[in-house]
């Protein structure tokens, strides 16, 4: 007699999902601190890049060994100068894009990703390029205004995510009536997290989404658009037992993009289908299928890169590949971002894969947020406190006397 094989639980209300998600955090949010060391001023970006896919790459093989499960990037590593908006991986066969460097005291944006069982972790993280190697001055001016700005917008935006009263005590009654609040709209959540940028005379880059993440998965059915362009918005509220990839953009100047006249090369397979009639095509898109899955990929990861190069121009025009053009601010401005996984549990919102936080003894700004509603905001905590880290401190506490 057989029996039937049940089906998978993929969610969050299975523990093994979290430990998944949690797993390729650990080697994203370690790669993520590799990377930040390497960049410094006169490093190519390309060298930056491959040495971080390499180390990303090692990681994963470290974890889960044995086991029939795919692992490996939820996102190539990419390093993105100051104007940049959408992450930047070069290749080392377009000479001239090639010897790009990283400049002193430049915002970079580093974004990458591992997955664990189709479960991505991303994080994405702004440094600024010391003017020494070695050197951690204080950060003040307009870099600072610009850090303080996205470091604010990011943590005002994952309060606002948290499902209104999951995080309520009191009475039952109490409770019930917290949770009947409805949550903030779209429009709401820009026009609060606008008011913080312009507090450091800063701007949000226009249409900046986060999205609900689900197995294999990085652009779910809901999306939070903040300051939508023209033609754009978003759909859905955070709920328990969502994983959700929460993106900020802050920039120094208008905040409007502009598409870039670097070539386009990170690109992810699409669910479509179609007849390529290219040998070169056919094999492109059988790689990514292979290394890949539908997570995003640079034409640097392919085997060779002057084969994707012409072989991805079918897969995109056929659909069954998707390109995410180089864009960044429209009046050349230093941009800021930041790209926190998040899970929202019955005890709140956690971050799982994140960037470090910003040491806010070494930025320095004349401007501070005065806003009452987005300060009393800023003081809700993310989580409840189930007590687990207090007794662990208990017990060493105890041990020490």
């Amino acid at each position: 007699m057989t029996t039937e094989e049940k089906p998978v639980d993929y969610t969050l209300n299975n523990p093994d999902t979290l430990t998944k998600y949690k797993t390729a955090a650990q080697i994203s949010e370690k790669v993520l601190a590799e990377v930040s060391k390497l960049c410094v001023p006169g490093s190519k970006i390309v060298d930056i890049c491959e040495k971080g896919d390499k180390l990303l790459e090692e990681e994963v093989a470290k974890v889960y060994r044995g086991k029939k499960i795919t692992k490996g990037f939820s996102h190539p590593t990419t390093v993105s100068p100051a104007a940049f908006v959408t992450p930047y991986t070069p290749l080392k066969s377009d000479e001239k894009e090639a010897a790009t460097e990283i400049q002193a005291g430049e915002p970079i944006k580093i974004q990458l990703g591992a997955q664990i069982d189709g479960f991505g972790s991303i994080v994405c993280d702004t440094v600024i390029a010391p003017e020494k190697e070695g050197a951690e001055p204080v950060i003040e001016g307009r870099t600072a205004d610009l850090l303080l700005a996205t470091y604010y917008v990011n943590e005002l935006l994952l309060r606002l995510m948290v499902p209104p009263g999951l995080l309520a005590s009191g009475t039952e009654e109490e409770k019930a009536k917290a949770a009947s609040v409805k949550p903030p709209s779209q429009s709401k959540i820009s026009s609060l997290l606008e008011k913080v940028a312009q507090a450091y005379d800063c701007n949000i880059v226009e249409s900046t989404t986060s999205w609900l993440f689900d197995r294999n998965e990085i652009e779910g059915s809901k999306k939070i658009v903040i300051s939508p362009g023209e033609g754009t918005k978003g759909e859905g509220v955070p709920e328990v037992g969502e994983v959700w990839g929460v993106e900020v953009g802050v920039s120094l100047g208008s905040g409007k993009v502009k598409q870039f006249e670097q070539r386009t090369t990170l690109h992810r397979r699409t669910t479509n289908t179609y007849a390529l009639k290219r040998p070169t095509s056919r094999k492109i898109l059988s790689e990514v299928q292979k290394k890949f899955g539908t997570f995003p990929f640079s034409l640097r990861q392919l085997e060779d890169e002057r084969d994707a190069k012409s072989g991805i121009i079918e897969c995109v025009r056929g659909n069954v590949i998707r390109q995410y053009e180089a864009s960044g601010e429209k009046d050349g401005e230093p941009v800021a971002r930041l790209l926190t996984t998040v899970a929202i549990t019955k005890n709140g919102l956690s971050k799982v894969g994140a960037p470090p936080a910003l040491d806010l003894t070494k930025v320095k700004s004349d401007k501070k947020i005065e806003d009452e509603e987005i300060l009393k905001i800023l003081e809700q905590p993310l989580s409840r406190n189930t007590g687990k880290k207090n007794k662990n401190k208990k017990k060493k506490a105890e041990g020490e006397e």
